[in-house]
């Protein structure tokens, strides 16, 4: 591979904002993998965010580039697999597996399509250096007549359309818009774009806390749940981000709340197939060495936490934590609360996405 943009490169990135910035590219705000690929002839290369390649785990998208792009190009972008019900965050996450056969399986059961938003280069031309505007106008004339699997992102320099984005394209799972200065060069691993995300709280049950990697003593995470509708109680997501302090103050209060696993909630030991509460030992996708046991609690401490939005029942990335809530009783804390973003299809955003 000889391009005039060489892997790895780390994506660049975005900071976030309350509000629309005036002056700028908006784009929908895609929930995949961020990834930058790289063609040249018949070498093609997924780069990630933190510069380790996902080529090996969706060789459909592999093929896809060599029957698709320009024979030579570098082109940033967000891998996704979009069904008729939005983007499937989670099917994606599946992607990510060791055994090749699986990664085959999978490329066939749940392909995947890439959403191209930003051009690095083209045949021997570098364009990082120019400002975004003509990054756009080249990436749009030169991907004009790809698909099915590569696509490019829509986009608009009127904030009021932006705005309309923000409000109904979650429906379809995306999770925000991003803007653009129009004359901002390439600059990988910096925050020179802007992302606006949608913000929510919600009441949420302590069910239980991780132990803090440096050792006993303090709190790594609380988990978090809420009820359904026929009592049983879900693990939705957890909350981290604590000073030391903190972590140790919790750890000593929350001790008389731990309870026997045979007398809480997510006791695996009855568990039914497919219920989704943590596990003892249960490894991380991302960290096979991750230990992710916890140690139950009785649900009775309710915590008002900060999330963006859902990915099927539980919070798509860590939650914040905002206040605790001595006053809400843990019962009420259930799914009912949560907005309910209306349904949008895919294929109104890009045609022939799914």
């Amino acid at each position: 591979m000889k391009l005039p943009v060489m892997p790895p490169v780390s994506p660049m990135l975005s900071k976030s904002v309350r509000s629309i910035p005036p002056d700028a590219s908006y784009e929908p705000k895609w929930d995949g993998f961020r990834s930058i690929c790289f063609r040249d002839g018949g070498d093609v290369e997924l780069g990630s965010r933190n510069e380790r390649p996902l080529t090996r785990y969706f060789p459909e998208l592999v093929a896809a580039a060599v029957a698709e792009l320009p024979k030579r190009c570098v082109i940033d972008g967000e891998i996704v697999i979009a069904t008729s019900n939005g983007l499937d965050f989670e099917a994606l996450q599946q992607r990510i597996h060791p055994a090749e056969s699986r990664v085959r399986m999978l490329a066939e059961n749940t392909p995947a399509a890439f959403v191209a938003f930003d051009l690095l280069a083209l045949g021997d031309d570098d364009y990082t250096a120019r400002p975004f505007s003509d990054r756009r106008a080249v990436l749009v004339d030169a991907l004009r007549d790809v698909g099915p699997s590569f696509h490019v992102t829509p986009a608009t320099t009127d904030p009021a359309t932006a705005q309309r984005w923000f409000d109904e394209f979650e429906g379809a799972g995306l999770d925000g818009v991003i803007a653009k200065p129009l004359t901002i060069a390439y600059q990988p691993d910096k925050r020179v774009m802007f992302k606006i995300k949608h913000e929510r709280t919600a009441d949420c049950v302590v069910a239980g806390y991780r132990v803090h990697k440096s050792g006993d003593g303090a709190i790594g995470s609380l988990l978090l749940g809420l009820y359904k509708g026929d009592g049983t109680l879900a693990s939705v997501g957890v909350i981290g981000a604590f000073p030391m302090a903190t972590r140790r103050k919790l750890f000593d209060e929350l001790q008389p709340l731990i309870v026997p696993f045979d007398e809480h909630p997510w006791n695996w030991a009855a568990h039914f197939a497919g219920e989704r509460t943590p596990r003892k030992n249960e490894g991380s996708r991302w960290n096979a060495g991750k230990d992710l046991s916890f140690v139950p609690l009785r649900p009775e401490r309710v915590v008002e936490v900060r999330y963006d939005h859902m990915e099927g029942e539980r919070f798509r990335h860590t939650a914040q934590f905002n206040r605790w809530r001595p006053d809400r009783d843990p019962v009420s804390c259930t799914y009912e609360q949560l907005d309910q973003p209306t349904s949008f299809n895919l294929n109104e955003i890009v045609p022939g996405l799914c």
